[in-house]
């Protein structure tokens, strides 16, 4: 059994299949009308879900999204109820990560019913030059990313401002990295490759190889340089697909949107994935991705539904799930595929 989360804009979609896209999908719709921005789970606590909104902070549901509860983040460091970016760590499923707006990084022990601050955030140099365009009094944080061979290693993208990471559990932090992206969107990593990073980011794409000290930034064949989700072939580590379109409007808004996928091979140049099943061009927002970890498989989902590809992007298949019309105008901002 296979279960997907897509976080929408007002609502949470909770699928479970047999993992196969021919196969029967039951979808149920949760934490209707909260604007909602992302989600996490991990495969060695499969019933438990957290979901980040905006609006009322984060909740939690310990019964494979049958119900909800709200976790109160108690720390005079919360400024505000918007979580942005949440993550649940690879080696303990009990370690939570969510970051907040404005930008500010928690920290939970025992998943969910208690947190610390992860203090130094916001004192770091180029904090000042930190904001979001549409909100440009704030920032925020938008994707945590622990390291899958350090559990005190966690990596941060500011949006918009710095790419951010601690060696040591938020004791100390680096930022602004030779060659790094500023306005981060997404960041990936690999299990069989110590050290990579995928950045996926307002200003193009970079890869890093020694845990995110440098970085490097390969964009041949790369036309459409706003970046907002990344993820490489858990079979292979230089193998990597990218959502990307020429700006955020063109990204986010359906009315205006016109988007693509792009994949890299190797050292090669980046090859743009058009007819190849999954809907992009004009009409369509920027794709958000996922993987069980099966070498291969990544799902996707954008305002035309759920898709999933067995060969790493060269052909998809859509999920018959529950999708209503007015889907379509939104944009989604998280997708987990549990296997």
């Amino acid at each position: 059994m296979t279960t997907v989360l897509v976080a929408l804009r007002d609502r949470l979609l909770v699928c479970t299949g047999d993992g196969s896209a021919a196969g029967d999908w039951t979808t149920t719709a949760r934490l209707e009308g909260h604007d909602l921005e992302c989600v996490a789970a991990d495969p060695d606590a499969p019933d438990r879900y957290v979901v980040g909104t905006f609006e009322n902070g984060l909740f939690r549901s310990a019964d494979g999204g049958e119900t909800f509860e709200r976790l109160e983040i108690d720390s005079d460091a919360l400024e505000s109820d918007a979580v942005m970016s949440v993550t649940v760590s690879s080696h303990d499923p009990r370690v939570v990560y969510v970051g907040t707006e404005p930008s500010r990084i928690f920290r939970s022990r025992d998943g969910g019913d208690s947190w610390t601050h992860l203090e130094g955030l916001a004192a770091l140099p180029s904090a000042d030059e930190w904001y979001f365009p549409p909100r440009p009094h704030t920032h925020h944080v938008r994707w945590l990313e622990v390291d899958p061979f350090d559990p005190e290693r966690l990596a941060v993208g500011i949006e918009a401002g710095a790419f951010v990471s601690t060696p040591d559990g938020g004791e100390t932090w680096r930022e602004r990295p030779p060659g790094s992206r500023r306005d981060n969107h997404s960041l990936a990593t690999h299990p069989d490759r110590e050290g990579r990073l995928y950045a996926a980011a307002g200003d193009g794409y970079a890869e890093s190889d020694d845990g995110g000290r440098s970085w490097r930034r390969p964009e041949d064949g790369l036309a459409h340089t706003y970046c907002w989700s990344v993820v490489p072939d858990p079979g292979d580590p230089d193998r990597v697909l990218v959502s990307s379109a020429s700006g955020a409007s063109t990204a986010h808004t359906a009315s205006r949107a016109e988007s693509y996928v792009y994949r890299r091979e190797d050292d090669g140049p980046w090859e743009r994935l058009d007819d190849r099943g999954l809907p992009t061009g004009e009409g369509v927002v920027r794709a958000v991705f996922a993987t069980t970890g099966e070498p291969g498989v990544v799902y996707a989902v954008n305002n035309r539904g759920l898709f999933a590809t067995r060969d790493f992007g060269d052909s998809w298949t859509p999920i018959e799930i529950d999708w209503p019309a007015g889907l379509e105008a939104q944009s989604p901002r998280g997708l987990v595929a549990l296997p």
